[in-house]
């Protein structure tokens, strides 16, 4: 059985099950194991983790101790709550309209920002105008619709992770500030500094950045100094904001005093700063790696809904999933009629009940003809969330086209 406990119940003889930590978050080859001695207990625990799941099968038990199931039932109820805060209301383009711009946005995003990266390693200094008009466009793309360009956003290569990340936490935090009902010009500033909140990464070993395996505690030191590289890099760029520096320089902060590279703690980092840190760990840990595969995005959140305990402010957690929906847009979804669906647009006012693409039968195993189906007018509904690998479906025909 699998249960959840805090880090100071655990003891010699346990067995680790999930860490309950981003996988760069730790320097462990896996995140389940068996915990032989103290010193195992003593690291562990000098990685700010709080709470960990146990195999109680493979080891020692905690006897009341609640299980994954009832840890997943309980974060599905808040899910739900969260859901029922309607969120600000807002006018934008239909999906239809937006999407030719969000598709092009995406992949000159992309390139930009890789020529930008290339640019670094090879001493150049940054220049905001090559950026700041890619940003006022992702701006302008994610208030008309950002049903259009997020879903886009999320689809990453392993060999271009790096650049790809940054561009889709840029989107991330102007649909997380949108939500907030920042103002305009101080999301731009909170953009920009999204899009270039991993510019150190540039200045790392691409043999570390690029490595096909766990890295070794030195390894992991360089990586977490790419943190002060970036702030460095910005501070040294004419014209950057405060705002866009605190973005790049806090992400990895956490709210309970955990994070890097200052171990900030609470109202001590900025709100951008701790904006960052949530959009920071969805994308990561909802994206595909070389030898880890990232969760469903729905799972993301529900990950960090729980780690709101500890690491994140729970109100913040909680904006972020409101505005970008319990089922993100492009996510796989089961339907209670046995049926796959992508999701498509958000019902601002409905959250569970997205409209989504119906496009495959479950219990006949085949593809059906594409249907929209908006689930706030349906007798359908879903059931819960799937991986497009599981059934063999590329997502990216499935997207906004």
């Amino acid at each position: 059985m699998i249960k959840k406990i805090p880090v100071d119940a655990l003891v010699p003889g346990m067995y680790v099950h999930d860490l309950n930590c981003g996988w760069m978050e730790h320097p462990f080859l896996t995140s389940a194991f068996r915990v032989d001695d103290e010193a195992r207990v003593a690291k562990i625990r000098s990685l700010g983790i709080r709470e960990l799941y146990i195999d109680t099968s493979r080891g020692l038990d905690v006897p009341h101790a609640p299980t994954r199931e009832e840890v997943d039932a309980r974060l599905q109820k808040r899910m739900e709550a969260i859901a029922a805060a309607r969120p600000a209301e807002s006018v934008h383009a239909s999906l239809a309209a937006e999407t030719p711009r969000a598709r092009r946005l995406h992949r000159e995003a992309n390139r930009i920002v890789r020529s930008l990266l290339t640019d670094i390693r090879l001493g150049a200094q940054i220049e905001l105008d090559k950026v700041e008009p890619l940003v006022e466009t992702m701006v302008d793309s994610v208030f008309s619709n950002q049903n259009a360009l997020l879903p886009l956003a999320g689809l990453k290569r392993h060999d271009s992770y790096t650049f790809e990340h940054s561009v889709s936490v840029c989107a991330l935090m102007v649909a997380f500030a949108r939500g907030l009902e920042l103002p305009r010009e101080l999301i731009r500033e909170i953009a920009l500094g999204a899009l270039l909140h991993d510019v150190g990464k540039a200045k790392v070993p691409a043999a570390i950045l690029n490595k096909p395996a766990r890295l070794t505690e030195a390894e992991f030191a360089q990586m977490k100094a790419h943190v002060v590289q970036s702030v460095i890099l910005l501070q040294n760029t004419p014209g950057i904001s405060e705002t866009a520096l605190k973005v790049a320089g806090q992400h990895h902060e956490r709210y309970d005093g955990t994070g890097y590279p200052h171990q900030l703690k609470g109202e001590s980092i900025s709100l951008y700063g701790q904006m960052a840190a949530i959009v920071d760990v969805y994308d990561a840990i909802s994206s595909d790696r070389v030898y880890h595969k990232g969760m469903a995005p729905s799972d993301a959140l529900k990950k960090l809904l729980e780690w709101s305990e500890h690491h994140f402010e729970p109100k913040l957690v909680h904006s972020f999933i409101r505005a970008i929906g319990i089922y993100p847009s492009g996510s796989l979804v089961r339907l209670e009629s046995g049926r796959l669906a992508v999701v498509r647009e958000q019902n601002e006012h409905d959250l569970l009940h997205p409209v989504v693409q119906v496009i495959f039968h479950i219990g006949r195993q085949c593809h059906l003809p594409p249907e929209t189906v908006d689930l706030a007018r349906s007798q359908d509904r879903i059931v819960g969330h799937e991986d497009f690998r599981k059934w063999n479906i590329d997502p990216r025909p499935w997207l906004p086209a």
